[in-house]
């Protein structure tokens, strides 16, 4: 893979720039941590060279001053909001962070519990916390928010939430996912702080849109092309523009609400230390391009790669056809077509020419490898067989698992576990593979070839099951699918 983004000088720039920020005020920061801390696929693709746990990383370089606290909303909890991407409750999901981070040596200190009404679930987990030797807080809904300033800025209204104990110059406000009230938890904040003589600050870590890229840059459209669902509009931001005479960009929602920010700051703090929403930030990602035309090309084939998510999505049921138009739309403007993606083509060639579906990939050299469907196995299994046949330099026609040690699995899955399909799924070969592999040199070699496949692109002329899902996305590659089923 070419790489065309430094992580270790981005690694090195971010941590700096923050420890700069934290001592433009009382050495007390409050940062807002948008996005993944950590498995941050999106960026990794669009940056080829970023490490998907890049930002985790960078706070575990900056972890003696550096505290985390989390926040949940219990309207989400209320109503079992789930993570989309892993299928878990958003608080199951604020107990997994929890773990994580302090797996990593950092220290979570406490989490606020947002828009809190006495909520019968939001209960029941504040208990659950408090019995594993969590610190919780409650912060409350407060009418008018965020329009209503001089009642949001007062003792009715941040002054009835909860202060939240810190004792690190670094708090980082994190979260499950969007709508869970990281600003407003760092603005309440702010106001207490206040109040107790602190002149703490308040910024923003978000990785895209990327504000020192041009507005229509190959990586801020993927990023728009991500949340076409959320309807981001990437825009130049008008009061850095005025304020001084220079382009960034930032996004529609943070040029929306930064005049109410700018107000509350005044209130708060008697001025305000930011002139736009831009100076909000502290992401150094677009100083750390080596390879401007590398990130480019990844950033198209990601678009394409969102197009064909949203295509699925429609399949399935569970996204509007707005949000592929929207893609549409970000495609035209690159002059992109699906086909611009390597293995498309390919896959949709071979499923005609054996009028059954197919699947394709593109290899680390560049070759093109496809699959078939046959009796024993589904394309992706074959597809996945042949590519590391290929890399392991075994010939194709060549058997490396033996027909008689499939035919008792496809037996097991029809006879007794009640399967319609008799064909092998990818992790079933895999599984084969390894068992041939104990009395196999050549079942043994293809299979340390399995780590190659990593950044892999691959698609398949069908929607794929679940079961082959997954297993390409744990063998890291990068899958799109035709948006039918077979």
């Amino acid at each position: 893979m070419k790489i065309g983004f430094d992580n270790e000088k981005y690694l090195k720039m971010q941590s700096e720039h923050i420890k700069e920020r934290i001592s433009q005020f009382d050495n007390k920061l409050y940062l807002e941590f948008g996005g993944k801390l950590f498995d941050d696929y999106h960026a990794s693709r669009v940056l080829p060279g970023f490490a998907p746990d890049s930002k985790l990383r960078m706070l575990m370089q900056i972890s003696d001053q550096a505290e985390i606290v989390m926040t949940v909303s219990a309207a989400d909890i209320e109503k079992n909001k789930v993570r989309s991407d892993l299928g878990i409750t958003y608080d199951d999901d604020t107990l997994r962070l929890i773990d994580e981070f302090r797996g990593k040596g950092l220290y979570v200190s406490s989490v606020v519990i947002t828009k809190f009404a006495g909520q019968a679930n939001a209960v029941m987990f504040k208990k659950k916390l408090e019995n594993l030797g969590i610190k919780v807080y409650q912060h409350y809904l407060i009418p008018g928010y965020p329009s209503n300033i001089p009642l949001i800025v007062s003792d009715d209204g941040f002054g009835k939430n909860d202060y939240i104990e810190t004792s690190r110059p670094l708090v980082v406000v994190t979260a499950p996912g969007p709508g869970s009230g990281k600003m407003a938890t760092c603005l309440s904040q702010l106001y207490h702080e206040h109040k107790r003589g602190v002149n703490a600050g308040y910024a923003k870590f978000e990785t895209f849109p990327v504000w020192n890229l041009p507005l229509k840059h190959p990586v801020n459209l993927a990023y728009e092309a991500e949340t076409a669902d959320l309807n981001d509009i990437n825009m130049i931001d008008p009061f850095h523009l005025e304020a001084y005479g220079k382009t960034a960009v930032n996004y529609n929602r943070d040029v929306e609400i930064y005049p109410v920010l700018n107000a509350m700051f005044k209130n708060i703090l008697g001025e305000s230390p930011y002139k736009s929403p831009t100076d909000m930030g502290v992401n150094m990602a677009g100083n750390c391009i080596i390879d401007d035309a590398v990130c480019k090309e990844a950033s198209r084939q990601e678009i394409i790669r969102r197009y064909y998510h949203a295509l699925e999505g429609i399949a399935a049921g569970k996204s509007a056809e707005s949000e592929a138009f929207k893609i549409e739309l970000l495609m035209k403007q690159e002059n992109l077509a699906v086909n611009d993606r390597s293995t498309v083509s390919p896959a949709l060639v071979r499923a005609e020419a054996t009028n059954s579906p197919a699947a394709a990939m593109e290899l680390p050299d560049g070759k093109i490898i496809t699959g078939k469907t046959s009796a024993l196995l589904g394309p992706s299994a074959a597809l996945v067989l042949n590519a590391i046949k290929y890399l392991a330099g075994i010939e194709h026609e060549k058997h490396i698992i033996s027909p008689m040690s499939i035919e008792p699995i496809q037996t097991l899955k029809t006879k007794y576990l009640g399967s319609k399909n008799p064909r092998l799924h990818t992790d079933e070969v895999l599984i084969a593979l390894s068992s041939t592999a104990a009395r196999s040199d050549d079942a043994k070699l293809a299979l340390t070839q399995l780590a190659r496949l990593k950044g892999c692109q691959v698609h398949s002329s069908v929607i794929l099951s679940e079961a082959d899902r997954k297993t390409f996305q744990k063998l890291g590659c990068d899958l799109t699918c035709e948006p039918k089923y077979q």
